[in-house]
C-alpha cells in the first residue's frame, strides 16, 4: 500500500540544496573541531592527545 499523504514537499534546486548544505557543515566543522576552546585554548584534537598522555602515565618528569 502507497502512502499518499507526503507532507510538506516543496521542490527545491540541488544546486541550492548543496550550497547551503555545504556551508552548514563547513561551519559546524570551524566551530566544533579547528577553533580552540576558550576555556583552555585547546583544539579538541589536543585535548584527546594530552588525556591519552596522562592515562598512560607520560609525564615529563617520566622517562
Amino acid at each position: 500500500m502507497v502512502n499518499s499523504d507526503l507532507g510538506n514537499i516543496r521542490p527545491i534546486s540541488i544546486e541550492d540544496e548543496m550550497k547551503t548544505s555545504y556551508l552548514d557543515y563547513a561551519m559546524s566543522v570551524i566551530v566544533s573541531r579547528a577553533l580552540p576552546d576558550v576555556r583552555d585554548g585547546l583544539k579538541p584534537v589536543q585535548r584527546r592527545i594530552l588525556y591519552a598522555m596522562h592515562d598512560q602515565g607520560m609525564r615529563p618528569t617520566s622517562s
